[in-house]
């Protein structure tokens, strides 16, 4: 049996990317103030509540989220968005115009001058399989989230600053939290 290991996963805040509907793997823009309050009022919901570690992106948008949120995260590069290479800046329209497929699946691509999905997965992958037993808190992008959940049952990309609870020893989905939604946690 496999020691418990649940994560809880927070979408940074909305950015000026994600407000303006654009792409932003590995570009750092920054939270708008719609974001700030998002991180915000995860923190009613995050106080109190005992994590083995608190992590985070090393992208400014999920640092500032967590420090919003909950304190100050230890960094690491393997959670980062998946590198969109050239997609990033582009509209989503202009990516979808191209590349549709590649977003609404979200399986077996290859960003062009990017990273592939394999490879993407294997480094999120990596990172949450590093992880001692216990519960931990990551702020993260919503292609992490994507790229843990896809295979639980919930595939679809999450709204900015929502929260989302796995077991993942178990390899379940927990909880979904989003904005506005007040929704049950462990």
């Amino acid at each position: 049996m496999k020691a418990p290991l649940k994560l809880w996963l927070v979408r940074h805040g909305e950015t000026t990317y994600s407000a303006s509907k654009r792409v932003a793997g590995w570009s750092d823009p920054p939270l708008t103030d719609t974001g700030r309050n998002q991180a915000e009022s995860l923190r009613p919901v995050i106080d109190g509540r005992q994590f083995e570690g608190v992590w985070s992106s090393d992208l400014q948008r999920a640092v500032e989220s967590a420090r919003l949120a909950m304190g100050e995260p230890r960094t690491d590069r393997r959670l980062r968005e998946c590198d969109f290479g050239a997609l990033e800046g582009c509209s989503y329209e202009e990516a979808d115009s191209t590349y549709g497929e590649v977003f609404r699946d979200f399986r077996d691509f290859e960003a062009p001058e990017g990273e592939s999905h394999e490879g993407f997965r294997r480094r999120v992958h990596d990172f949450v399989n590093s992880l001692e037993p216990g519960r931990h808190l990551l702020f993260v992008h919503g292609g992490v989230i994507r790229v843990l959940t896809q295979d639980l049952g919930l595939d679809r990309f999450i709204p900015t600053g929502s929260l989302v609870g796995l077991d993942w020893a178990a390899q379940e989905v927990l909880f979904v939290r989003e904005p506005g939604n007040t929704g049950t946690t462990d």
